[in-house]
């Protein structure tokens, strides 16, 4: 879609029904999404992978809505995202307050914290489409690894229960749930060693101290690079382009591994089905254009492809979400709140 020419979407009287909430309406062709200023908030703080994404988004995306259409960022840092997922709950359902957010915030807290979040994954939000799936990646110690990614499974599969350690940068988080996932894959009850970040995470795997880990994808490659670490498979339905070497653990035969981290944009529950399509249209209109794409993906980030509509949206987030409900019940992996 060109960026010169901005789409204005024209609503129908029943789509601004919901809006209207029984006033009186004003003509539909005189009306258009959005008519003042959004915003597109994170739970981090600025600088990281999720803040580029969003910054770029918020730039491009106007462009491809009406011609009042503008965006900022607005970074609400706090508790690995929950605190700015609870807080958009609170916000008006018209579309003008928007969040990316990612698994761990949108999905792993609500289902390993004792008690649960303030929020439903699925009941408070509206899904408005996936920015990126990037996978992650399955790591070993350098001395752990052979000649090729099936040989080092069958490496750390010959150590008996309980001898091996694996990394995470914290308990309870999804590098934590898919370390365990692993473990259990490749029937070494390996023992889980948390760090509090993901560059600890790493190090303690460069030096042995810990054998085995899954990284998020963004953080591993300077580290595969250099042969700090080493790479067994990823955890995702596709090959990184970055690193085509790499299989998924899916092609060396381990299952339940098909699906990496997911990064959404969603809103507060109950934003009109005609304000959302435009949404979306717009999401995947930035993520099609070739400067968005090229910068995403060196952050990590590869662009989600179609089929990528709201009714995709959600659906893979009720998948996702009874997945790892049953990872949890099956592990035992909880965190109090």
């Amino acid at each position: 879609m060109s960026r010169t020419t901005p789409f204005r979407p024209v609503l129908t009287r029943r789509a601004l029904l919901p809006l209207a909430a029984g006033a009186a309406l004003a003509p539909a062709a005189a009306w258009a999404f959005p008519d003042r200023q959004m915003t597109m908030i994170t739970g981090y703080a600025p600088g990281g992978s999720t803040d580029l994404a969003a910054r770029l988004l918020a730039e491009e995306m106007p462009r491809h809505m009406g011609v009042g259409g503008r965006m900022v960022v607005e970074n609400r840092p706090g508790a690995a995202g929950t605190v700015a997922s609870e807080w958009l709950t609170r916000q008006p359902a018209d579309g003008h307050t928007l969040m990316l957010t990612e698994t761990g915030a949108a999905l792993a807290a609500p289902v390993v914290r004792v008690g649960g979040t303030p929020y439903h994954p699925i009941n408070d939000f509206t899904h408005l489409g996936f920015i990126s799936r990037p996978p992650a990646v399955l790591v070993v110690t350098p001395s752990l690894a052979a000649d090729n990614p099936a040989e080092t499974l069958a490496r750390l599969r010959a150590h008996a229960p309980g001898v091996l350690t694996y990394a995470s940068s914290g308990v309870g988080g999804m590098i934590h749930i898919w370390g365990e996932m692993v473990s259990r894959a490749l029937g070494v009850q390996a023992v889980h060693v948390p760090y509090r970040s993901g560059a600890q995470m790493t190090q303690s795997i460069m030096t042995g101290e810990t054998q085995f880990g899954v990284a998020a994808m963004a953080s591993a490659v300077p580290l595969l690079r250099q042969g700090s670490i080493r790479a067994v498979g990823l955890i995702g339905n596709a090959r990184f382009a970055p690193m085509p070497e790499v299989p998924t653990l899916g092609e060396l035969g381990m299952d339940g591994f098909d699906t990496g981290s997911l990064f959404m944009l969603v809103g507060p529950a109950g934003i009109p089905d005609a304000v959302a399509e435009v949404i979306n249209r717009a999401l995947q209109a930035a993520l099609a254009d070739a400067t968005v794409a090229e910068r995403m993906l060196n952050a990590g980030l590869p662009p989600a492809p179609p089929p990528n509509g709201l009714s995709d949206a959600r659906a893979l987030m009720v998948d996702q979400y009874g997945r790892l409900q049953a990872v949890v019940a099956e592990t035992g992996i909880r965190i109090e709140n």
